[in-house]
């Protein structure tokens, strides 16, 4: 099945799924608001993570989280205002810390997470894109020694279960390892066969692929409804006019709620806001990219430039930088690096994860039309999973076999 295509968003799922339907030979345009690659695509540390399996909501994430947002220095933090959305949100999230639901969203994200690096080498390297993929490895570091060996046994059910490797990095190897640490530290565990990128240069990649594969982009333009006549959606209005397609794709991050709700479908996907800062490479950056596991703060370095990123805050779709945000990023910054970076900021910025209470995606058709399909709700792992999640949406929208079982990420599985 081929014909005309429409995929709204212009991030990395957006360009992805852009680049996937054409390659299975439909006619694509692309939408975006503002610029391609502008949004929450832009901002963040550029993780390509298989070891990021487990979801937020596990057991005893509730309770860790309220007591580190009494303690003042939360990675997760909540603005206090009256929201049913939110709050449904909310308990749908408390619902889901069950170790049975917490491994089954594990396992929806393992098989996005290990297709999306293998395509993501398909990609680049056998297509001669540099989008600059550093297989470095992903070090998670622990304040004291405690949190370190806490950390063994999900370890090892990680690589029984998922067969992903690690490696313990004790105290007396840490800064051995990691000159860029500070002593003192409790330990780290090194997973190898994570990566890093670019994010920029990950979308000006995609896009430059999907181009080559005759994908128009259109941005600026703005989605103001969709018209439905039977079961389908007939007519997409913007900005620049009216646009018939045959299949539509919505791929708009953290929004994707405002257009679903005009096909009768709610889907609680809430905007997490999260931040970074991009500094000057310092002089002793690190060897590795890092979080510090201690306020779950990230850190990157690029081949130009240095980041910081991370924490987690539920405003709605507030776009105000929070002094206490950035301030929390340098702290820990400070706090694990010897030179944590000074001098002015090349960019300070935030954007919107989209957060679902399972942690697991929104992908395949929408229940009530049959020609539209979603492929939203990647959360903070949105730049990982983009190249699986955009094939699969492709696939479902082409009537082919999917590559991944879209069970675990269909759109009704909340209701």
């Amino acid at each position: 099945m081929s014909g005309s295509a429409l995929v709204i968003g212009g991030g990395v799922v957006g360009c992805a799924s852009a680049l996937s339907l054409a390659r299975l030979g439909w006619r694509v345009e692309l939408l975006e608001a503002g610029t391609v690659g502008g949004g929450c695509s832009h901002g963040n540390c550029g993780y390509v993570c298989p070891s990021h399996v487990l979801p937020l909501a596990v057991p005893g994430a509730v309770g860790t989280a309220l007591r580190a947002m009494l303690r003042g220095d939360a990675a997760i933090t909540i603005a206090p205002r009256l929201d049913p959305t939110l709050a449904r949100w909310l308990f749908r999230f408390w619902k889901q810390c069950r170790n049975d639901l917490a491994v089954t969203s594990a396992r929806g994200r393992h098989a996005l997470l290990t297709s999306s690096r293998s395509l993501y080498e398909q990609l680049f390297r056998e297509e001669g894109v540099d989008a600059h993929l550093e297989e470095k490895g992903l070090l998670l570091v622990y304040p004291n020694e405690r949190e370190f060996q806490a950390h063994s046994e999900t370890a090892a059910w990680l690589g029984t279960e998922f067969g992903i490797e690690t490696r313990a990095i004790s105290a007396a190897d840490l800064t051995e390892f990691e000159p860029a640490l500070k002593p003192g530290l409790g330990g780290g565990w090194w997973y190898e066969g994570d990566a890093h990128v670019d994010p920029d240069q990950v979308v000006t990649a995609l896009r430059l692929l999907a181009e080559r594969a005759g994908v128009s982009m259109l941005e600026g333009v703005t989605v103001t409804d969709l018209i439905v006549r039977g079961e389908s959606v007939q007519t997409v209005v913007t900005t620049a006019g009216d646009i018939d397609a045959d299949v539509v794709v919505v791929a708009t991050g953290a929004e994707a709620p405002f257009l679903s709700r005009r096909l009768g479908l709610k889907l609680p996907i809430q905007p997490g806001k999260g931040y970074s800062i991009t500094l000057r490479t310092p002089e002793r950056a690190p060897l590795v990219p890092m979080v510090f596991e201690a306020q779950h703060v990230a850190v990157t370095p690029f081949r130009d430039s240095f980041r910081i990123g991370s924490t987690m805050e539920f405003a709605g779709y507030d776009r105000t930088l929070s002094d206490e945000r950035l301030a929390l990023l340098r702290r820990s910054a400070a706090e694990h690096l010897v030179d944590p970076g000074s001098g002015p900021p090349l960019e300070e910025w935030c954007g919107w994860r989209p957060m679902t209470p399972d942690d697991l995606p929104f992908i395949g058709p929408v229940p009530r039309v049959n020609n539209v399909f979603v492929a939203a709700g990647n959360g903070m792992i949105g730049l990982s999973t983009a190249p699986a999640t955009g094939l699969l949406v492709a696939e479902l929208a082409s009537g082919v076999k999917p590559h991944l079982d879209p069970a675990p990420y269909r759109l009704d599985r909340f209701r």
